[in-house]
């Protein structure tokens, strides 16, 4: 078994030793270092704010297992510190089938991702597959742009779009599980 492997196996263990929470969200995208942990801190702390932490469970992952390990992108934790957003203690996984019996909501920042993850899901858990900017119908586009190749300007990009979602998202997980 590789590093990257043993890395992965070792995050999913210690997700499966957390306590069952009401409702769980994982986030998605290629690497985990850029969009999906930035989603999975904006939400963490709307989640936060509203008092429901201990009722949400979080986490990210990706569909590549190029960054396993690793914490989110300089750049992106920057750019979400700027907004009171910690990302410093995460780290990139890579998604597995598993992860569709252990969440709620299975979100995809593209649709790149999205078929991948559809690749993965078991019969059945299709229903939990979907593009996270389907919660924010207001910004009319679907897909949260990868801005890891661009400059500053691309990361503040997917942080607002990633907030407008995040909120759509709190509004739905309050209405069907809280």
């Amino acid at each position: 078994m590789s590093v990257f492997a043993r890395i992965s196996v070792f995050f999913q263990r210690r997700r499966r030793n957390k306590v069952k929470k009401d409702v769980s969200v994982l986030f998605v995208c290629m690497g985990n270092i850029c969009r999906s942990p930035t989603a999975e801190g904006v939400f963490a702390k709307r989640v936060a704010d509203a008092g429901l932490d201990e009722r949400v469970d979080i986490d990210s992952a990706g569909t590549h297992a190029y960054h396993v390990g690793e914490p989110p992108d300089p750049r992106a934790q920057r750019t979400a510190a700027s907004r009171d957003v910690d990302l410093s203690r995460l780290r990139a996984r890579k998604a597995v089938t598993a992860d569709f019996e252990e969440f709620d909501y299975v979100l995809a920042m593209d649709r790149d991702n999205y078929e991948r993850l559809q690749a993965i899901c078991p019969e059945g858990a299709e229903h939990k597959l979907r593009l996270f900017l389907s919660y924010a119908p207001e910004l009319d586009i679907d897909e949260v742009p990868d801005p890891y190749y661009g400059g500053p300007a691309g990361f503040d990009r997917v942080l607002d779009m990633i907030e407008v979602a995040a909120d759509g998202l709190l509004e739905e997980v309050r209405k069907r599980h809280l």
